[in-house]
């Protein structure tokens, strides 16, 4: 099995090696192995794992709950309908963002174009 270091794992997601350390302490990431230095060794599993804690902290889903979705993880196969019904929530908070974010687009364009005629004016 492939392992990364936290390094890597750093460079491969675009975030900050103490983001990483961040989402462990916050057990966002459990079940991180270490060497026999103490490093934390990143599985292809964990990579896995961080890739959705990104999903879904970019999505705005609370820590607390991206929390308890990792719980449920650990905890198996007896989770799977918790886990779906939280993503099937979180997907509807996503899809009203997106609607009330598409719906402000034209006044920010509106300002826009304000602005530029503003200093074609001038």
């Amino acid at each position: 099995m492939k392992y990364y270091s936290i390094g890597e794992a750093s460079a491969t997601c675009n975030l900050p090696e103490s983001t990483l350390r961040y989402y462990e302490k916050r057990g966002l990431l459990p079940l991180i192995e270490r060497d026999d230095a103490g490093r934390r060794l990143f599985s292809e599993r964990q990579m896995a794992l961080l890739q959705a804690v990104i999903c879904l902290k970019n999505t705005h889903m609370p820590i607390s709950d991206i929390k308890q979705y990792m719980a449920w993880i650990i905890e198996g196969e007896s989770t799977i309908e918790r886990r779906l019904d939280m993503m099937k929530k979180h997907k509807l908070r996503v899809l009203n963002e997106i609607t009330m974010l598409t719906e402000y687009l034209p006044g920010i364009d509106a300002k826009i174009d304000r602005y530029i005629k503003q200093i074609e004016e001038e």
